[in-house]
C-alpha cells in the first residue's frame, strides 16, 4: 500500500538556490528557484518509487535560518 505523503526539508543552499532532502528516504535534489525545486522534487519522487507506490502528497517543509545582531 502506498504512503499517503512524503515530507521534504527545504532550505536555501549556501551556493544559491534551494536544496530539498526527503525525511526517511534517500532522496535529495536542488534547484535555482522554488518553482524549479517543486518540479525537481516531483521528478525525484517518481524516480524513487515504483509505479503504484508513489505517495499521493509531497509536503515541502521550508526551513530558514536567520541571524540577527544581538
Amino acid at each position: 500500500m502506498p504512503q499517503s505523503e512524503i515530507i521534504f526539508s527545504v532550505q536555501e543552499s549556501p551556493e544559491g538556490g534551494f536544496e530539498a532532502r526527503a525525511l526517511g528516504y534517500d532522496i535529495f535534489t536542488q534547484a535555482e528557484s522554488m518553482e524549479e525545486l517543486r518540479e525537481m522534487v516531483r521528478d525525484a519522487v517518481r524516480c524513487h518509487f515504483e509505479e503504484g507506490s508513489v505517495p499521493a502528497v509531497i509536503r515541502l517543509h521550508t526551513v530558514k535560518d536567520e541571524v540577527i545582531p544581538a
